[in-house]
């Protein structure tokens, strides 16, 4: 091999060495707001308030929700699930993203497995009932 051609390799090595970094054993930042820590207060009739206004808010449509709850954390996100029923038509599972800046991102259920997302399992449901106010 050439002198010039062996620098040029060993230099653009070297230059490429340096780009690498160390692996570094930082923990991740978790950020929390006081609307996440909120939700997981609330009673069952008062969590369905909660999430139906979420959905809401989305933009969807929800006429009263009969199960509901928190299914787990992704990221920054306290993820829940709200199961809603209408007058007509087929009942609809939604998935409610709460955000510690008190945001809400709602996805349907049947559109999370394909999105790399939780699935739409209640892990622990609020106690009381999501119809009466007791």
């Amino acid at each position: 091999m050439p002198r010039k051609l062996s620098i040029a390799l060993l230099a653009t090595l070297a230059l490429a060495a340096c780009n690498e970094q160390a692996p570094t054993n930082q923990t991740p930042i978790k950020v929390r707001g006081a609307e996440q820590d909120q939700l997981h207060k609330l009673d069952a009739f008062n969590l369905a308030i909660a999430l139906k206004r979420a959905i809401y808010d989305a933009g969807y449509t929800c006429k009263r929700v009969t199960d509901g709850g928190f299914v787990g954390e992704w990221q920054n996100l306290d993820m829940w699930m709200a199961h809603c029923v209408y007058d007509k038509g087929a009942p609809r599972d939604w998935a409610i993203f709460a955000g510690p800046d008190g945001s809400a991102q709602v996805r349907d259920c049947r559109d999370v497995p394909a999105s790399g997302l939780p699935a739409c399992v209640i892990k622990r449901r609020p106690k009381g009932s999501f119809s009466e106010v007791k």
